[in-house]
């Protein structure tokens, strides 16, 4: 939308003043608060003009004005194309944490939610950037095996494998040192993966034997899908009342898997914030809140997304900041993570 730079001033002064003080916003106040320098008639003009492009509204014929959706959104978006370079610290430390995975994204969210006081949200790593970190297999009973197989973004699967003959327990012994020597630190599923299991200095009976366990590896399936980590929910409790609603939808969202990995992950680019006022979550429409997103991972490739969800009278400029910061931080330490593997 195209605005005069003064109407864009105007725009951003009405929004702050409203984020700060939950009170329509006049003309008389903005002028003596802001310092514009024009007179109060032409604060009104403006406010006018901005009301009718939909970007404000007016509560009452003698209130001020308060952001609308759609005043909020351009507002926010314009906050974003301001934020450039690397982000400032936000006392997120997770070099201590090595290859802690789960334990750097709770930390994360927990930071996030206690530092804004909004929902927080962190997905993990999805399962396509998998590697392997550890492998057991375990003889369940002489003709039944179980496959156990822990990736580096924290995932488990269990596999079990009926024989057709007893298993050689020496071979059992075998399989499980062979696997963690020569296949941790690849990608589930990968080419390189599947040649280690097909190796040719392999006996028939070891090549054999992988053969019979290799799904486990190559079509990996874990317990649970990708793991989303929420922080900041009991919060929502205390919101103020007009917000209420809101929050109350917000917290029969977060009951629906689906709906909450959609809401990290949608619609979010590489390296860049996104903000959408009003999103559509679950398929719902839902028009009092606000989500602030943004990915990290290595280099060009996005692993996971960190967000911020809240109402719409929120501080717009923290929360973005505090975001881009958590991904930042957190493509520093699955850069580390990812490049010992």
């Amino acid at each position: 939308m195209q605005l005069t730079p003064r109407k864009r001033e105007i725009l951003r002064l009405v929004v702050e003043e409203y984020v700060a003080t939950g009170q329509p916003v006049g003309s008389r106040a903005l002028v003596e608060s802001s310092g514009l320098g024009v007179a109060p008639s032409t604060v009104r003009g403006e406010l006018a003009e901005l009301e009718s492009l939909g970007l404000l509204s007016h509560p009452h014929t003698s209130a001020g004005r308060m952001p609308t959706e759609s005043g909020y959104r351009l507002y926010a978006e314009e906050l974003v194309e301001t934020l450039e370079g690397r982000p400032a610290a936000i006392g997120l430390d997770l070099r201590s944490m090595r290859d802690e995975i789960e334990r750097a994204l709770r930390t994360t969210t927990e930071m996030l939610s206690r530092a804004t006081r909004l929902l927080a949200l962190v997905s993990a790593p999805t399962l396509e950037t998998a590697t392997i970190r550890h492998v057991e297999v375990l003889a369940l009973q002489p003709t039944s095996l179980m496959v156990v197989v822990i990736t580096s973004t924290g995932g488990v699967s269990k596999r079990v494998f009926r024989l057709d003959a007893a298993a050689d327990p020496g071979l059992v012994a075998w399989a499980a040192a062979y696997l963690n020597e020569r296949v941790v630190g690849e990608r589930l599923g990968s080419s390189s993966l599947r040649r280690r299991l097909e190796a040719p200095e392999l006996t028939p009976g070891e090549r054999a034997f992988l053969a019979r366990i290799a799904p486990a590896l190559l079509d990996f399936s874990p317990d649970e899908g990708p793991e989303v980590f929420v922080g900041g929910a009991a919060g929502l409790l205390e919101t103020r009342a007009e917000e209420a609603e809101a929050a109350m939808r917000l917290l029969e969202l977060l009951e629906r898997r689906a709906a909450v990995l959609e809401l990290v992950s949608d619609a979010l680019e590489p390296r860049r914030p996104v903000v959408h006022v009003g999103p559509q979550l679950g398929g719902d429409q839902h028009h009092d809140v606000t989500l602030i997103g943004a990915t990290y991972g290595i280099r060009s490739t996005p692993l996971g997304a960190v967000g911020l969800v809240g109402p719409l009278r929120m501080d717009y400029e923290k929360a973005i900041r505090t975001v881009r910061a958590a991904a930042f931080e957190l493509s520093r330490f699955v850069e580390d993570v990812y490049d010992e593997e």
